[in-house]
């Protein structure tokens, strides 16, 4: 795992999060609480779009990977085209029912005072045409990250982060209306769409695979069997991790909801560093598996060693300066209630930083039954503690319910390792490190 890969990676993450710096404060003061609550909710169901890829975009980073330099490599187009194929139904089926939903009234869910129904209405059918973009971008960077093109995400993500947070601000400047904020983020997956399709075009022209592929039902059938549990996966994740919100919108307010994001954002933020690490890793270790397994098993201890010392460090000093954090960002209209959850989601930000290492690790092997298993498990509980505790503590009942999740999440992947590893499916014991190649 070379550190300018991860490098890349940690500039595509951290430059959009100094854009939703500098934007956030003064788009919140433009718009108002309930509106920007109402922009946070679609930054999370366009998050949550990427879901709809049926898991096909992991699977065709494990599948190119594994057919780079091999005999079969010639397949990659069509492995390529085929997971075209499937994202483009999926993500059409998935803005069908946002659009039904949105004609049958679902936007009357949330709690709005200030913010016509007209507006959210609107917001909504917007956001459906997002998904089907949104879905097919996933295979494309699946692609760029199997070649290891983590250069041009970086600067997609640059891209995707001045437009997530600085394009609804200048919008703002003319008008507050939401689904002219809403329109700036669809647009902006339109555009990625298109950079996406054309990097992964170019990276497969580099390595001779240049004539168009052809749908198969093989290949569907393959990248089906690696994305089928990951689809339950890649359902129930983005749900679990965008609950929260949604719950506080629908029991509290969307007000209260910009009181949760905003520390919420700051803290989990810091994932980005975990985040550069486990996309370079995926690949990587997948493609190790096949040709040096012991190495394979030594660079995730290595960089699982590495993640877990900087996110403690990192964690318990963000714990400590939040109150001066969260007031220098956003002003005097901080409450001591927001500076209580960003402390409270730091615990749950150090679980998740180690509980993704093991991840990444498990779905190199192809053990995505493990996780979806896990995740069809943690749903129902997950939702019963947001309800209750939400109820009686309101935002910071959000908060605990969230790092509750997180520790058990943790603490189930290392027990599911710690399984393979006793029945000898994959090598997970102590590698020495002295020979690892970074």
């Amino acid at each position: 795992m070379h550190f300018r890969n991860i490098l890349w990676n940690l500039v595509g993450l951290g430059l959009p999060l100094l854009i939703a710096a500098l934007t956030v404060p003064k788009l919140l003061t433009l718009i108002g609480s309930e509106r920007f609550g109402f922009l946070a909710l679609a930054w999370g169901l366009i998050g949550y779009a990427g879901a709809l890829d049926l898991g096909i975009g992991r699977a065709i980073t494990q599948r190119i990977s594994v057919l780079r330099g091999g005999a079969d490599n010639e397949q990659i187009p069509d492995v390529v085209a085929t997971a075209i194929r499937i994202t483009l139904v999926t993500g059409g089926v998935g803005m069908f029912l946002i659009v039904i939903a949105a004609l049958s009234g679902a936007y009357r869910l949330i709690h709005a005072d200030t913010v016509p129904a007209a507006e959210i209405e609107l917001s909504m059918l917007l956001l459906g045409l997002a998904l089907p973009m949104q879905a097919i971008s996933a295979s494309y960077r699946g692609v760029n990250e199997a070649y290891l093109n983590f250069k041009s995400i970086s600067v997609l993500r640059i891209f995707l982060g001045a437009a997530n947070f600085g394009a609804p601000f200048l919008v703002a400047l003319y008008t507050k209306e939401v689904h002219w904020l809403v329109a700036t983020l669809v647009l902006s997956r339109c555009l990625a769409l298109v950079f996406y399709r054309r990097c992964a075009h170019h990276c497969m022209a580099k390595e001779g695979h240049i004539r168009r592929g052809n749908y198969g039902r093989q290949f569907a059938q393959s990248l089906l069997q690696f994305g089928g549990w990951f689809t339950i996966s890649s359902v129930v994740s983005p749900f679990l991790v965008q609950a929260d919100r949604f719950f506080v919108g629908a029991l509290i307010s969307a007000s209260a909801v910009t009181l949760y994001v905003i520390p919420y954002e700051v803290t989990v933020q810091t994932l980005l560093f975990v985040g550069a690490v486990t996309t370079v890793a995926f690949p990587v270790i997948t493609n190790l598996i096949h040709s040096a397994p012991q190495q394979a098993a030594a660079t995730f201890h290595l960089w699982l060693y590495r993640v877990t010392g900087l996110m403690l460090v990192l964690m318990t000093v963000l714990a400590f300066v939040m109150p001066y954090l969260l007031r220098l960002w956003i002003g005097p209209q901080v409450t001591e209630v927001s500076v209580w959850v960003g402390q409270i989601l730091c615990i749950g930000v150090f679980f998740n930083a180690i509980g993704a290492m093991y991840f990444a690790l498990l779905h190199a092997y192809g053990k995505t039954k493990m996780t979806a298993m896990l995740h069809l498990v943690e749903l129902p509980f997950f939702i019963a503690a947001l309800y209750v505790l939400i109820s009686h503590y309101g935002v910071v009942g959000a908060a605990v319910a969230w790092v509750l999740r997180m520790a058990v999440d943790t603490l189930a992947l290392v027990v599911m390792a710690r399984i393979i590893k006793e029945q000898k499916i994959i090598g997970l014991s102590e590698p020495e490190l002295r020979g690892t190649h970074e």
